[in-house]
């Protein structure tokens, strides 16, 4: 039976008696969870904020009608040629229309999937911006303001303005920012639009967006859905794209194959479309936790070179243990008791640094035009980030302190005294 308030008194006396050596191990495991914290909730803030810069934007499924050339030519139809090679140069597109076919019946069948969050429509087309006498090429895209807000985090990227306002404005734009800096422009102003075919109509700036993404925002507006309709001089139901929300990220690739399949249109997936960016954060991903990993295992060494030592300086105290009655499993526990003492206030203390060091950086100022509504430094303050820190420093700590009680378990008492 392990009378464990004598082992854990015998250890606490043994560690304030060496203070110096116990307060360096505890510091090594301090400043590694501490340090691991503080790495791993900046350093996933900052791939969170990189990932919602890309893919709050994209849809999980884009639907639309791609134009390309039509895969079986003339040629092949007759039989004369059926068994030759047959080679066609500059093959051009087939006629078709941009617009998606019987675009509303997909919506509302795709809206009726218990998987989907959530199906709208959008138009896109390329216009000139005109500011008297400048003229800037650039893309215009028809959206209905508040559900694009309520599925893709539209509301993030408009610094002035609101999705209301645009949809309560028949003739307003939300202008992005790239544009309205190169026209001297700002909300309340006028801007003029022309098609490719050559018809201009004036719009009201209600607002500035801003993507984060200079290219982007130095083209892009969005006006209402009806309203590009108007401009182009098409009826309701021309529509050139649609964007899904699902509830399952997972399920994309899935119901994009399938809704290729049923209704004859291009639907690409969300990790399709970002499969460089998705590469890159699962690299940085990688580095972040290979480096907070070393410094928690460098910790855990720190611990094993400081219990080794302190096993050798006591020698004596041991033999004298074992010679009064204790067995080699109550010096063993001793030690153990000693590494996971260092452990937990370690540990501990970890916690506390770490969550004073993300708290000190939170509050950083972060400015960068790319990002408008970004302020401070971003800290992904994630709970589970503690409890790793803490368990591996429980889990380092035990099994620093294993080896160093074995040889404290297996000394011969008598050795030692005579050696004296």
């Amino acid at each position: 039976m392990v009378n464990w308030p004598v082992i854990l008194d015998i250890a606490k006396k043994q560690l304030l008696t060496k203070f110096k050596s116990t307060a360096i191990a505890a510091l090594g495991v301090t400043f590694g969870i501490g340090a691991y914290i503080t790495l791993v909730s900046f350093m996933t803030g900052l791939n969170n904020m990189l990932d919602d810069l890309i893919l709050n934007q994209t849809p999980h499924i884009h639907v639309y009608n791609e134009i390309e050339p039509s895969k079986q030519q003339p040629v092949d139809i007759y039989d004369a040629f059926k068994n030759s090679l047959n080679v066609v140069h500059s093959i051009k597109p087939k006629l078709s229309q941009k617009k998606i076919h019987n675009a509303t019946p997909i919506i509302n069948f795709l809206n009726e999937n218990e998987d989907v969050k959530g199906a709208i429509p959008q138009i896109k087309t390329q216009i000139f911006y005109i500011a008297g006498s400048i003229e800037i090429a650039g893309n215009l895209t028809g959206i209905q303001p508040t559900e694009e807000a309520r599925l893709f985090n539209f509301r993030d990227y408009i610094i002035e303005g609101s999705p209301e306002k645009l949809k309560n404005t028949e003739n307003g734009i939300l202008l992005g920012s790239g544009i309205a800096k190169k026209m001297a422009l700002s909300v309340g102003d006028r801007i003029q639009i022309s098609t490719i075919k050559g018809d201009v109509f004036p719009l009201r700036i209600v607002g500035l967006y801003q993507s984060g993404i200079s290219d982007v925002d130095a083209i892009q507006s969005f006006v209402n859905l009806k309203t590009v309709q108007r401009i182009l001089g098409e009826a309701q139901n021309y529509i050139t794209d649609i964007n899904v929300k699902l509830y399952d990220i997972e399920k994309a690739l899935p119901l994009s194959k399938k809704i290729e399949q049923q209704f004859n249109v291009t639907a690409i997936d969300i990790k399709t479309a970002n499969a460089q960016f998705e590469t890159g954060t699962d690299v940085r991903n990688l580095i972040t936790y290979a480096v907070s990993i070393a410094l928690l295992i460098v910790a855990g060494f720190g611990v094993y070179n400081i219990l080794s030592m302190l096993i050798y300086e006591k020698m004596n105290d041991i033999a004298i243990l074992k010679a009064v009655g204790f067995s080699g499993n109550d010096v063993q526990y001793i030690f153990m008791s000693q590494a996971l003492i260092i452990g937990i206030v370690g540990g501990l203390l970890g916690l506390l640094i770490g969550l004073i060091f993300t708290n000190i950086i939170s509050t950083i100022p972060f400015k960068t035009d790319a990002l408008a509504k970004v302020e401070t430094y971003p800290i992904d303050f994630s709970i589970w980030y503690y409890v790793i820190g803490f368990s591996f420093a429980i889990i380092s700590t035990f099994f620093a302190g294993y080896l160093p009680s074995l040889k404290a378990k297996k000394i011969d008492p008598v050795r030692i005294i005579r050696g004296q």
